[in-house]
Protein backbone atom coordinates (compact mmCIF):
# COMPACT_ATOMS: atom_id res chain seq x y z
CA UNK A 1 0.00 0.00 0.00
CA UNK A 2 1.67 3.40 -0.72
CA UNK A 3 -0.21 4.73 1.94
CA UNK A 4 2.40 2.91 4.38
CA UNK A 5 5.12 4.98 2.63
CA UNK A 6 3.57 8.27 2.00
CA UNK A 7 2.81 8.52 5.86
CA UNK A 8 6.31 7.14 6.84
CA UNK A 9 8.14 10.28 4.72
CA UNK A 10 5.33 12.77 6.78
CA UNK A 11 6.41 11.18 10.11
CA UNK A 12 9.84 11.72 8.99
CA UNK A 13 9.30 15.44 7.55
CA UNK A 14 7.71 16.12 11.19
CA UNK A 15 10.48 15.15 13.26
CA UNK A 16 13.22 16.76 11.46
CA UNK A 17 10.49 19.93 11.64
CA UNK A 18 10.26 19.06 15.33
CA UNK A 19 14.23 19.29 15.92
CA UNK A 20 14.50 22.40 13.98
CA UNK A 21 11.84 24.06 16.48
CA UNK A 22 13.85 22.75 19.26
CA UNK A 23 16.95 24.37 18.39
CA UNK A 24 15.19 27.06 17.93
CA UNK A 25 13.89 27.13 21.31
CA UNK A 26 16.94 25.86 22.75
CA UNK A 27 18.62 29.06 21.63
CA UNK A 28 16.47 31.62 22.85
CA UNK A 29 18.63 32.96 25.30
CA UNK A 30 21.83 32.86 22.63
CA UNK A 31 23.40 36.05 21.81
CA UNK A 32 22.80 36.94 18.08
CA UNK A 33 21.00 33.76 16.73
CA UNK A 34 19.03 33.40 14.03
CA UNK A 35 15.73 31.14 14.45
CA UNK A 36 15.24 28.84 11.43
CA UNK A 37 12.44 27.10 9.63
CA UNK A 38 11.96 23.83 7.91
CA UNK A 39 10.22 24.07 4.58
CA UNK A 40 8.79 21.12 2.28
CA UNK A 41 8.07 20.17 -0.83
CA UNK A 42 5.95 17.11 -2.17
CA UNK A 43 7.73 14.08 -3.58
CA UNK A 44 7.23 12.82 -7.00
CA UNK A 45 3.74 11.81 -8.66
CA UNK A 46 2.50 8.53 -10.27
CA UNK A 47 0.47 8.88 -12.99
CA UNK A 48 -2.33 6.46 -12.98
CA UNK A 49 -3.99 8.47 -16.25
CA UNK A 50 -1.90 11.21 -17.82
CA UNK A 51 -3.96 14.48 -18.11
CA UNK A 52 -4.48 15.88 -21.54
CA UNK A 53 -4.13 12.60 -23.15
CA UNK A 54 -6.76 11.47 -25.93
CA UNK A 55 -9.48 9.81 -24.50
CA UNK A 56 -11.65 8.52 -27.76
CA UNK A 57 -10.92 8.88 -31.37
CA UNK A 58 -12.68 11.52 -31.94
CA UNK A 59 -10.22 13.84 -30.00
CA UNK A 60 -11.60 14.38 -26.56
CA UNK A 61 -8.90 15.34 -23.60
CA UNK A 62 -9.32 13.88 -20.42
CA UNK A 63 -9.40 17.09 -18.21
CA UNK A 64 -7.80 16.28 -14.84
CA UNK A 65 -6.19 12.81 -15.16
CA UNK A 66 -5.10 10.43 -12.00
CA UNK A 67 -2.11 11.79 -9.82
CA UNK A 68 -0.97 10.04 -7.24
CA UNK A 69 1.26 11.77 -4.40
CA UNK A 70 4.17 9.89 -2.75
CA UNK A 71 4.60 11.80 0.49
CA UNK A 72 6.34 14.76 0.69
CA UNK A 73 10.37 15.57 1.41
CA UNK A 74 12.34 18.61 3.32
CA UNK A 75 13.11 21.14 1.06
CA UNK A 76 15.28 23.42 2.97
CA UNK A 77 16.16 24.68 6.73
CA UNK A 78 15.89 28.57 6.06
CA UNK A 79 17.94 30.57 8.76
CA UNK A 80 15.71 33.66 8.90
CA UNK A 81 18.07 36.87 9.29
CA UNK A 82 15.35 39.39 11.22
CA UNK A 83 16.39 41.66 13.81
CA UNK A 84 16.94 40.79 17.04
CA UNK A 85 16.20 43.16 20.27
CA UNK A 86 18.83 45.28 21.77
CA UNK A 87 19.93 45.01 25.45
CA UNK A 88 21.90 47.33 27.56
CA UNK A 89 24.79 46.03 29.26
CA UNK A 90 26.73 48.84 30.24
CA UNK A 91 30.09 46.64 29.22
CA UNK A 92 31.87 48.92 26.71
CA UNK A 93 32.92 46.01 24.62
CA UNK A 94 30.05 44.55 24.19
CA UNK A 95 28.56 45.79 20.94
CA UNK A 96 25.06 45.21 18.57
CA UNK A 97 24.90 45.72 15.07
CA UNK A 98 21.62 47.75 14.55
CA UNK A 99 20.47 47.06 10.58
CA UNK A 100 22.34 45.05 8.60
CA UNK A 101 26.10 43.44 8.87
CA UNK A 102 27.97 41.45 10.71
CA UNK A 103 31.40 41.34 12.63
CA UNK A 104 34.32 40.37 11.20
CA UNK A 105 36.30 37.41 12.94
CA UNK A 106 40.13 35.93 12.53
CA UNK A 107 39.72 32.09 12.91
CA UNK A 108 42.82 30.68 14.27
CA UNK A 109 43.02 28.60 10.52
CA UNK A 110 43.18 32.48 9.38
CA UNK A 111 39.74 31.95 7.27
CA UNK A 112 37.42 34.68 8.20
CA UNK A 113 34.14 34.17 10.35
CA UNK A 114 31.06 36.15 10.68
CA UNK A 115 28.90 37.14 13.94
CA UNK A 116 25.85 39.18 14.83
CA UNK A 117 27.10 38.66 18.80
CA UNK A 118 28.85 41.55 19.76
CA UNK A 119 29.57 39.72 22.90
CA UNK A 120 33.91 40.86 22.73
CA UNK A 121 36.65 41.35 25.52
CA UNK A 122 40.43 42.13 25.82
CA UNK A 123 43.21 39.69 25.29
CA UNK A 124 46.16 39.69 27.41
CA UNK A 125 47.96 41.82 24.30
CA UNK A 126 44.95 44.00 24.52
CA UNK A 127 43.18 42.93 21.70
CA UNK A 128 39.56 43.15 20.77
CA UNK A 129 38.82 39.42 20.54
CA UNK A 130 35.09 37.02 20.68
CA UNK A 131 34.92 35.17 24.16
CA UNK A 132 36.50 31.83 22.32
CA UNK A 133 39.92 34.60 22.33
CA UNK A 134 39.38 35.25 18.51
CA UNK A 135 40.24 38.33 16.68
CA UNK A 136 37.95 40.83 15.66
CA UNK A 137 38.91 42.03 12.18
CA UNK A 138 40.23 44.89 11.75
CA UNK A 139 42.70 43.96 14.89
CA UNK A 140 42.15 47.14 17.24
CA UNK A 141 44.64 47.05 19.99
CA UNK A 142 43.79 49.06 23.38
CA UNK A 143 46.40 50.53 24.94
CA UNK A 144 46.82 49.31 28.74
CA UNK A 145 47.00 53.12 30.37
CA UNK A 146 43.08 53.43 28.98
CA UNK A 147 41.22 54.95 31.57
CA UNK A 148 38.08 54.42 29.05
CA UNK A 149 36.68 53.12 25.67
CA UNK A 150 34.51 54.87 23.07
CA UNK A 151 33.07 53.22 20.05
CA UNK A 152 30.92 55.28 18.25
CA UNK A 153 28.15 54.22 16.09
CA UNK A 154 30.24 54.45 12.46
CA UNK A 155 32.59 52.26 14.52
CA UNK A 156 35.83 54.50 15.43
CA UNK A 157 37.70 53.03 18.49
CA UNK A 158 38.64 56.11 20.49
CA UNK A 159 40.26 55.89 24.01
CA UNK A 160 41.00 58.06 27.10
CA UNK A 161 44.35 58.19 28.56
CA UNK A 162 45.59 58.96 31.52
CA UNK A 163 46.46 62.88 31.68
CA UNK A 164 44.71 64.07 28.28
CA UNK A 165 42.08 65.56 28.01
CA UNK A 166 41.34 64.35 24.42
CA UNK A 167 40.82 61.08 23.28
CA UNK A 168 43.04 59.03 20.63
CA UNK A 169 41.89 56.91 18.09
CA UNK A 170 43.22 53.73 17.97
CA UNK A 171 41.04 51.73 15.19
CA UNK A 172 38.32 51.56 12.98
CA UNK A 173 35.75 48.79 13.18
CA UNK A 174 33.50 47.51 10.07
CA UNK A 175 31.11 45.32 9.36
CA UNK A 176 30.37 42.82 6.34
CA UNK A 177 27.48 42.35 4.09
CA UNK A 178 26.28 39.42 2.11
CA UNK A 179 23.81 39.31 -1.32
CA UNK A 180 22.32 36.17 0.40
CA UNK A 181 22.59 36.28 4.11
CA UNK A 182 20.48 32.88 5.04
CA UNK A 183 23.23 31.32 2.15
CA UNK A 184 25.80 31.65 5.27
CA UNK A 185 26.66 28.41 6.61
CA UNK A 186 26.34 28.31 10.76
CA UNK A 187 29.36 26.51 12.11
CA UNK A 188 28.32 27.04 15.82
CA UNK A 189 29.90 29.56 18.77
CA UNK A 190 27.64 32.24 16.95
CA UNK A 191 29.66 32.40 14.07
CA UNK A 192 28.65 32.00 10.86
CA UNK A 193 30.95 31.27 7.23
CA UNK A 194 30.91 32.39 3.40
CA UNK A 195 29.89 30.17 1.03
CA UNK A 196 28.61 30.49 -2.61
CA UNK A 197 25.17 30.58 -2.08
CA UNK A 198 25.74 33.68 0.20
CA UNK A 199 27.99 35.33 -2.14
CA UNK A 200 30.99 37.37 -1.52
CA UNK A 201 31.32 39.54 1.66
CA UNK A 202 31.01 43.22 0.92
CA UNK A 203 32.67 45.44 4.26
CA UNK A 204 32.04 48.56 4.53
CA UNK A 205 32.00 51.19 7.56
CA UNK A 206 28.88 50.96 9.83
CA UNK A 207 26.51 54.07 8.96
CA UNK A 208 27.55 53.87 5.35
CA UNK A 209 24.58 52.95 2.45
CA UNK A 210 23.52 49.36 3.31
CA UNK A 211 25.14 48.88 6.65
CA UNK A 212 24.39 49.59 10.41
CA UNK A 213 25.24 51.15 12.83
CA UNK A 214 27.55 49.96 15.95
CA UNK A 215 25.64 50.49 19.37
CA UNK A 216 28.25 50.54 22.48
CA UNK A 217 27.36 48.60 25.71
CA UNK A 218 24.05 47.09 23.70
CA UNK A 219 23.83 43.31 23.18
CA UNK A 220 21.10 41.92 20.05
CA UNK A 221 19.05 39.04 21.72
CA UNK A 222 18.01 36.11 19.77
CA UNK A 223 15.31 36.42 17.04
CA UNK A 224 13.34 33.51 18.60
CA UNK A 225 9.59 34.45 19.06
CA UNK A 226 8.86 31.76 22.01
CA UNK A 227 4.68 31.48 21.09
CA UNK A 228 5.39 31.53 17.77
CA UNK A 229 7.90 28.40 18.65
CA UNK A 230 5.47 26.67 20.97
CA UNK A 231 2.37 26.88 18.17
CA UNK A 232 4.73 25.38 15.37
CA UNK A 233 5.79 22.86 17.96
CA UNK A 234 2.27 21.62 18.70
CA UNK A 235 1.00 21.75 14.82
CA UNK A 236 4.07 19.68 13.83
CA UNK A 237 3.13 17.35 16.60
CA UNK A 238 -0.19 17.24 15.41
CA UNK A 239 0.80 16.24 11.53
CA UNK A 240 3.33 13.65 13.40
CA UNK A 241 0.31 12.09 15.03
CA UNK A 242 -1.99 12.05 12.20
CA UNK A 243 0.40 10.29 9.85
CA UNK A 244 0.92 7.53 12.22
CA UNK A 245 -2.73 7.17 12.45
CA UNK A 246 -2.86 6.74 8.72
CA UNK A 247 -0.13 4.16 9.07
CA UNK A 248 -1.97 2.56 11.59
CA UNK A 249 -4.99 2.73 8.90
CA UNK A 250 -3.34 1.11 6.15
CA UNK A 251 -2.27 -1.89 9.06
CA UNK A 252 -5.62 -2.79 9.45
CA UNK A 253 -6.58 -2.48 6.12
CA UNK A 254 -3.62 -5.29 4.75
CA UNK A 255 -5.02 -7.26 8.38
CA UNK A 256 -8.33 -7.42 6.77
CA UNK A 257 -7.33 -8.48 3.47
CA UNK A 258 -4.93 -10.80 5.18
CA UNK A 259 -7.83 -12.39 6.78
CA UNK A 260 -10.12 -12.71 3.47
CA UNK A 261 -7.14 -14.15 1.69
CA UNK A 262 -7.38 -16.62 4.23
CA UNK A 263 -10.92 -17.26 4.42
Amino acid sequence: MRSLSIASTGMLAQQLNVEVISNNIANMNTTGFKRQRAEFQDLLYQNVERMGATSSDQGTIIPTGIQVGTGVKTGSVYRIMQQGNLNSTENPYDLAVQGKGFFRVLLPSGETAYTRAGSFALSPQGQIVTSDGYVVQPAISIPNDATGVTINAQGQVSVKLAGQTTETIVGQLDLANFPNEAGLEGMGSNLFTETAASGTAQTGTPGSTGFGTIMQGYLETSNVNAVAEITSLITAQRAYEMNSKVITASDEMLQMTARLSHG
